[in-house]
């Protein structure tokens, strides 16, 4: 703990510094309960993708053990190769002053094949593909806005603890050091000052 001085003027500045932390450690505990809450919410919307697209997945289970297979489709040309994402369009989100990724859209390109060298299924099987595709894109998106809102989550409940664990108790035993010491000062004064009326008495 740094030194400080046993002041009027320090005993002032303590003063102000406790009321400043009380005033900035309820709006830090509000944004830490609502970087939580999106939090959860952001990871419950996650979970429910997940088990959609498991859920795709599930249905797709003979499919895709044919797209492993591969046998009737040309050497160079797996249905999974048919599927070339062109791009993520992504936004910009703010939540409690946190700016976070926003899944808006996904392109794909356009991929030609001979149907003649495909199953006639081939097209319904794209189309699947580029759901799960979809769903891929949107989980990783938000997962990035997990990871951002958590170190936020984490800087932000360091404040919390520095403002109620160090700051304010620090203040608050500042305030009552000086407060005592000055308390001091002031009953010596009158001590000596006493002391020095009755000897002005006995002089006289």
């Amino acid at each position: 703990m740094a030194k400080i001085r046993l002041t009027k003027n320090e005993l002032k500045k303590q003063k102000d510094e406790l009321k400043r932390f009380k005033r900035y450690l309820p709006t830090l505990q509000l944004k830490k309960q609502q970087l939580q809450m999106v939090i959860r919410k952001v990871e419950q919307d996650m979970r429910k993708l997940m088990h959609e697209q498991k859920q795709l997945r599930e249905r797709l289970e003979e499919w895709i053990a044919v797209f492993g297979e591969n046998r009737t489709f040309p050497k160079k040309g797996k249905v999974e190769d048919l599927i070339v994402i062109s791009n993520v369009d992504r936004e910009r989100g703010n939540i409690a002053g946190v700016s976070i990724p926003v899944f808006s859209g996904i392109t794909f390109k356009d991929v030609e094949y001979d149907l003649l060298e495909y199953p006639m299924w081939v097209d319904r099987a794209l189309e699947i593909l580029k759901q799960l595709a979809e769903y891929d894109a949107k989980i990783s998106i938000l997962e990035q806005q997990i990871a951002l809102l958590q170190r936020e989550l984490r800087t932000t409940s360091q404040r919390v603890n520095l403002f109620e664990k160090v700051k304010i108790p620090e203040a608050q035993r500042n305030i009552r050091m000086i407060q005592i010491y000055l308390g001091d000062q002031q009953t010596a004064e009158v001590v000596r000052g006493k002391i020095a009326k009755n000897k002005l008495v006995k002089v006289s």
